[in-house]
């Protein structure tokens, strides 16, 4: 089926852009507020002295009955605010309801901090590694919080993880090293320059056997250090996708314009979602 995309004439300045919501991200007459539970996480043990908040968004047709999809949002209130630029709830609220995607329950998890350190924030630590603690921590802290009240499929076909800038590598290494829990990936201005030993996917996804992993990216034109040789995470995420492409994974790449800003992800919210739940390949 041949899709028709409206003609939209492109910006000559790349940088001061700014995209519209579309109507899933904002509240629809008829569509029922699904609930959203606060919790503090105080007792980390994979981040030993950390303290966070987490939320759980249970959209209105959830039943117990039927075991519900999951996604995983990093930078939870971020992704959270329902005035701000991702408005996760919103979007799952009116997917859900129109039956876009199955039944899906949103786990929005704060990054770290530790009190009365003198650099508090954790966050870096958390998502910029390349390693399983941070997997770890969700899949043995966080998500049991979740399964123990509600009834999540166990299928990784049904999980997906989200983030942006260090969120989005964050994301992103959660699901390559644990595509046994995760296995679908919404990745935003990932900022795969800023792991501490350096970027490993490009030289990494084509030499190892290709994981079950359903890929969508955003990367924007004028993101941090566009035009420059180090820490270019523009070059970054092409590099990554460029890889992904040659090892033949199921990905998707939406460039944009604009800068370092949750905007553009925010907007393409639904449709990767749609897209990650789509029933076919293509």
């Amino acid at each position: 089926m041949t899709i028709e995309v409206p003609y939209q004439p492109l910006p000559v300045h790349q940088s001061d852009v700014r995209y519209v919501h579309g109507p899933d991200s904002v509240a629809q007459p008829g569509v029922p507020a699904g609930e959203t539970i606060e919790f503090d996480w105080n007792d980390s043990v994979a981040y030993p002295g950390t303290s966070r908040k987490f939320w759980i968004h249970v959209p209105a047709r959830y039943t117990p009955s039927e075991p519900a999809s999951l996604v995983v949002f990093q930078d939870g209130w971020w992704y959270l605010d329902p005035d701000g630029e991702v408005r996760g709830a919103i979007v799952l609220d009116n997917l859900v309801q129109r039956g876009d995607i199955p039944v899906t329950i949103g786990v929005f998890v704060d990054p770290g901090i530790v009190p009365g350190a003198e650099n508090p924030k954790n966050r870096n630590i958390e998502y910029d590694a390349y390693d399983d603690r941070y997997a770890g921590f969700l899949l043995g802290e966080i998500i049991p919080e979740v399964t123990k009240r509600y009834s999540i499929a166990e299928d990784p076909g049904q999980w997906a993880v989200c983030g942006g800038s260090s969120g989005g590598n964050c994301a992103f290494t959660a699901a390559w090293l644990r595509p046994d829990r995760f296995s679908r990936v919404i990745a935003f201005l990932s900022s795969f320059t800023q792991m501490p030993a350096g970027n490993p996917y490009p030289e990494l996804i084509p030499r190892v056997p290709r994981k079950p992993l359903r890929i969508f990216l955003q990367a924007g034109h004028r993101d941090l250090h566009w035009n420059e040789r180090e820490r270019n995470w523009l070059a970054g995420n092409l590099r990554v996708a460029a890889a992904l492409a040659e090892a033949g994974y199921d990905f998707r790449l939406v460039l944009g314009d604009g800068g370092h800003s949750p905007n553009h992800g925010g907007v393409l919210l639904p449709d990767a979602l749609r897209w990650l739940w789509r029933s076919d390949k293509h």
